[in-house]
């Protein structure tokens, strides 16, 4: 299976699901990163405001932040090779991306997702984070 790898904008939290208004986008983000990771899949996930780091690290981010501004993030890569930019994918293209064949595709409730840096692990009675 392929790593999967997030360049997120910067947000409040590693996930930008905290706070009292979330934006359903990142909530159905969030889900879906952690059903791949249920199912064996690596989702590394890097915040622009707490990891700039890893954004000046990799140079194809960095190409895509000069000639684009932060409206090319998220920016997704798949080991290695971006694969999309400007938007999230939904559950079956992060499936794709991750080279998950269409028996993976049962319903079972999110775990957890590879927050780098956060500090949180997750919940796993209920699928929540800390963040």
């Amino acid at each position: 299976m392929k790593k999967i790898e997030v360049f997120d904008p910067a947000m409040c939290c590693s996930t930008g699901v905290c706070g009292p208004s979330v934006d359903p986008e990142l909530a159905r983000f969030a889900g879906d990163a952690g059903w791949l990771a249920a199912r064996g899949g690596v989702v590394e996930r890097f915040n622009l405001a707490q990891q700039p780091g890893a954004f000046a690290e990799r140079p194809a981010v960095r190409e895509a932040l000069r000639a684009k501004g932060e409206e090319c993030l998220p920016l997704i890569f798949a080991d290695g090779e971006m694969v999309r930019e400007g938007s999230y994918p939904t559950r079956d293209e992060l499936a794709d991306l991750a080279g998950l064949g269409s028996a993976q595709f049962a319903a079972t409730p999110s775990l957890g997702v590879v927050q780098s840096g956060c500090g949180c692990s997750p919940d796993t009675a209920s699928g929540s984070k800390c963040c």
